[in-house]
């Protein structure tokens, strides 16, 4: 897969050459990478005529800047987006893809960084493909390409300053968990964790070989309570509520990784990061809805039960206030929520992002 999505970088040359001096322009601003799945993918699968993973379609974006829909999961912007306002671009850098396919122009955007992003990938190389989508190894792939062909313009020392000082936002592992349960997997739990982590260190190693060395990571949220999961709960049970065996999963995960993390930040020098609790950021908000939300266990897009038993397009059932919702279809959170959701792991306690927070690991020279 990885070799499908890495194009001729002829034509880049000349956005290449301009890469420097926009760095230059905006040097207060750290270059970003983004790395993952469709909570971070701003329209990467958009590229990928047959891709089964799109969300380039309405009501997804009604509430994006003149209600287009961009690729995007969301109802609007999503946590990509919010944690590259708050170092202080607009929005994402654009999509890798978006990027190879331009002739001119491009040279204007690619000083933001770049995003990979692809939705329905995961960390292990199975997951997702038989969606078409570009899996984390195919992504880190594209980064090497990238570098590579950027070495080749404005010299190998210039391109290792431009990665070891840019900031790596990651977030991907709930698709391997939703295809562990969808599979009916035979593998038992730890083992299964044992492979994500795996699977994890193998991606930080070749991301850090790359010159990477800040690393802002988000875990899993409580995925057994988005509206698909409570809807498998109920069929299971004939009551409401969260599928606890896949949130056993989720909060295993989390508690792996930051263990990984931990254990990693001592073999690998230099590397720096920032861990997010995204199921104890979750779960606190799905156990104390009124302070944010009205709605959390319902999607605000989608038709049936928990409005859960069709996908979010044109014709789906559409919640008249996303800003009460806290999912906007089956599995994706609404764009108020990833709004949250990032200024949490900016700026938020160690309870939720440790051992420091993204507004720290950025500034931590």
């Amino acid at each position: 897969m990885a070799k499908k999505y890495i194009p001729s970088f002829l034509c880049l040359f000349v956005f290449l050459a301009n890469f420097v001096p926009h760095l230059a322009d905006d040097a207060a601003l750290p270059t970003i990478f983004i790395l993952g799945d469709s909570t971070a993918d701003v329209g990467t699968n958009s590229f990928i005529p047959d891709s089964k993973a799109r969300a380039d379609f309405p009501h997804n974006g009604i509430d994006f800047p003149n209600a287009r829909p961009t690729g995007r999961f969301s109802n609007g912007f999503n946590s990509a987006d919010f944690l590259a306002k708050l170092l202080g671009f607009n929005r994402s850098p654009p999509p890798y893809l978006f990027l190879v396919n331009q002739t001119t122009g491009h040279h204007k955007l690619l000083h933001r960084g770049v995003n990979f992003a692809s939705g329905g990938s995961g960390l292990l190389d199975t997951t997702g493909s038989k969606l078409n989508v570009v899996s984390l190894s195919a992504q880190i792939n594209q980064l090497a390409s990238l570098s590579n062909n950027l070495s080749n313009v404005i010299s190998q020392a210039s391109t290792e300053a431009t990665v070891t000082n840019a900031f790596f936002f990651i977030s991907v592992g709930s698709n391997d968990i939703f295809e562990y349960f969808k599979t009916n997997s035979t593998i038992p739990k730890e083992q299964f964790i044992d492979n994500l982590m795996s699977a994890y260190t193998n991606h930080i190693e070749a991301l850090y070989n790359l010159g990477a060395r800040k690393f802002g990571i988000i875990s899993v949220a409580p995925l057994g309570c988005c509206p698909a999961q409570r809807l498998v709960q109920k069929l299971l049970t004939g009551k409401d509520g969260c599928f606890g065996a896949m949130n056993d999963i989720a909060l295993a995960f989390h508690s792996a990784l930051d263990t990984l993390l931990y254990n990693i930040s001592y073999q690998l020098p230099e590397i720096k990061y920032s861990l997010g609790n995204a199921f104890k950021m979750t779960i606190d908000v799905i156990n104390n809805p009124h302070s944010k939300f009205q709605n959390v266990d319902t999607a605000c897009c989608g038709t049936g039960t928990f409005n859960a038993q069709g996908p979010c397009n044109a014709t789906a059932e559409l919640c008249p206030d996303r800003k009460k919702y806290l999912f906007w279809d089956l599995f994706h959170p609404t764009q108020k929520a990833t709004h949250l959701a990032a200024e949490t792991l900016f700026f938020g306690p160690p309870i939720y992002v440790s051992p420091i927070n993204f507004y720290q690991l950025v500034n931590n020279n």
